[in-house]
């Protein structure tokens, strides 16, 4: 087994394990009670699934990056979802229980719609026939690895549920502990191809960041709580999904490193903005 091999099956890992993590700590039932807010599951779909990738696309035609480089962009505007905010929901005192619902519809979701936006997408920007992903693969390997544990996880939570309650804390740790080392293990293997990164490259990322979180804000509504959670879950792109697609379908290019690098962006700036918001709520109880 090589070592791409290895970083392959550790991408999938970590996936699996965040999603039957996130199956453990919500209940079905709460689960199917929030899709039934039609107006939340909405703003959610047309803020990740529409405002985002519209608003990748334009950065990249202003910041004209290479072809490859693209690829890891439109991947990483298709991919949301990701349960690495859920932490950060909670640090910046918004709903949990949303952030939960929003991410188990979205990763659910982009089984199926992300490969068919990556398609239009693919056909929208590239001229060449050079480009291309095997969707049906793609779907296939995202119901494997994403319904399939989330599912398991939901049976887990109905028929042991102290089990699954005194297994959340330690399988989310790991779960986010073999995501880091994924990210990792990629570096180490792409690390040639990070200087191919341009400066303007690095400054698109940033620009797709903020206006991740600006869109979330905009669709956000007039719920403080439910505001806050769909700025960072719209802002904090998956990076165990972008991370699957990119190394099962263009694995030793620049395309894995932009969404490793914009993925390590979104971390450092979801944690950031996340503390600035408990700041902020802190000082007005310290004020009142």
């Amino acid at each position: 087994m090589d070592f791409l091999t290895i970083v392959k099956a550790m991408a999938a890992l970590s996936l699996v394990s965040l999603m039957f993590w996130m199956g453990l700590k919500a209940r079905f039932e709460d689960v199917l009670a929030s899709t039934k807010n039609f107006k939340l599951i909405g703003l959610g779909f047309l803020a990740n699934f529409i405002l985002v990738p519209i608003l990748t696309l334009g950065l990249l035609y202003i910041f004209s990056s290479d072809n490859l480089v693209c690829v890891g962009f439109l991947v990483i505007a298709v991919c949301p979802g990701a349960p690495v905010g859920l932490p950060f929901v909670a640090m910046a005192r918004g709903d949990v229980a949303v952030a939960i619902s929003q991410m188990i519809a979205l990763s659910t979701i982009s089984v199926f719609l992300s490969p068919l936006l990556l398609g239009l997408l693919f056909k929208y920007l590239f001229k060449e026939d050079d480009l291309v992903i095997d969707y049906l693969k793609v779907i296939k390997t995202l119901f494997l690895i994403q319904i399939l544990p989330l599912a398991l996880g939901f049976f887990v939570h109905h028929k042991a549920p102290i089990f699954a309650e005194r297994s959340i804390k330690i399988l989310g740790k790991l779960s986010n502990l073999l995501l880091i080392i994924t990210v990792l293990l990629i570096l180490t293997v792409e690390y040639k191809t990070l200087t191919m990164i341009r400066y303007r490259d690095w400054i698109a990322m940033l620009v797709l960041f903020f206006g991740s979180l600006g869109i979330g804000w905009i669709c956000g509504g007039s719920n403080k709580k439910i505001h806050t959670t769909m700025v960072i879950t719209t802002g904090i792109r998956n990076a165990a999904i972008a991370l699957v697609i990119v190394s099962n379908n263009f694995s030793g290019t620049v395309a894995v490193t932009t969404v490793v690098a914009h993925s390590l962006l979104c971390i450092l700036g979801g944690f950031s903005f996340a503390y600035f918001i408990k700041l902020g709520a802190n000082h007005q109880t310290w004020s009142s």
